[in-house]
């Protein structure tokens, strides 16, 4: 499995006070023939992160056609749980309207960071975004009660699935809790109120594991799913430690097998991703399998892509 770095896309830094650092979490949808929209999170000053997109010619990923003013998907109301933080974690297109889930966060006073699913929804082919409820999707439970983080849905004739980040515990770690996850599954008849059974698919390898963030498409009743794992200790500063894409497949999306060696994927020896690659979306466009992702420091750097050898 050959992937062929293609580059930078886009990066912000100190844009405005909004877009003052980070592209996190980079989501593709065609919008047409001549659109391929990426919608992404922006940091504020705060570190509060808000999403909005940018256009780019399908032809040429590099070519940016449009760049929008100002956030899709704004901070939820004070004491909701997007109040602090609302990024954009997987679109997808439903009839004519467009859903995205994403990512709500508060700050905790124990732990960092307390993570939610929310969805909104477009009736204009993704300009803007409504919130039909101010409350959570997919959330913290009585067999989950550590943290839920990113997602990715995929619609099959009337069924949705959706993989998911559950946190499995908090660990100290050199003074400093970090969250230990893993990616499971839920299936739902309406993309919005969830089965939930704690079903575990993909698993650490070690204690020290996280893995998070999937990818998922399906070719030849194959699923394949890309992810990011780490470990929970030094990976903010040490490389080999730091975020890393792996690889899977499932005959039925729910049991997986883990097959990281066959990802090439690496940190490059310099430049915008020599210290991790993370948060892979994966997609095919006109017979070519594309991976947009991001780079050094959880998509401080930016955004780029790679294409997959023929």
């Amino acid at each position: 499995m050959k992937w062929i770095k293609k580059g930078l896309i886009y990066s912000v830094s100190k844009f405005n006070d909004l877009a003052y650092s980070h592209t996190h979490k980079p989501k593709p949808l065609l919008i047409n023939e001549n659109i391929l929209r990426i919608y992404f999170g922006i940091r504020d000053k705060q570190s509060r992160t808000r999403t909005t997109f940018i256009d780019v010619d399908p032809n040429d990923l590099k070519k940016i056609i449009y760049e929008h003013p100002k956030p899709v998907l704004d901070l939820g109301p004070i004491g909701a749980f997007d109040d602090s933080g609302a990024n954009v974690s997987c679109v997808l297109k439903n009839g004519s309207d467009i859903y995205m889930y994403y990512i709500g966060w508060n700050p905790s006073t124990t732990v960092h960071t307390r993570n939610s699913i929310g969805l909104v929804i477009s009736h204009d082919k993704g300009i803007t975004f409504k919130r039909q409820w101010y409350g959570p999707i997919l959330d913290r439970n009585m067999e989950e009660p550590f943290y839920t983080g990113a997602v990715f849905v995929m619609k099959e004739g009337e069924i949705w699935k959706m993989w998911y980040t559950s946190g499995t515990e908090w660990k100290e770690i050199s003074n400093k809790l970090e969250i230990c996850y893993r990616i499971k599954y839920v299936e739902s008849s309406d993309g919005i109120h969830w089965n939930r059974k704690n079903v575990s698919c993909i698993n650490p390898k070690h204690d020290l594991e996280a893995i998070a963030s999937p990818a998922v498409i399906k070719v030849n009743r194959i699923y394949k799913m890309w992810y990011c794992y780490r470990n929970i200790d030094n990976f903010r500063n040490d490389k080999e430690k730091g975020y890393k894409i792996g690889y899977a497949e499932s005959k039925d999306g729910i049991k997986w097998n883990r097959l990281d060696q066959e990802m090439d994927l690496k940190p490059s020896n310099y430049g915008w991703d020599s210290k991790m690659v993370a948060y892979p979306a994966v997609f095919e466009l006109k017979g070519t399998l594309y991976m947009i992702y991001n780079g050094n420091d959880f998509g401080a750097s930016g955004f780029g892509y790679a294409v997959l050898e023929k």
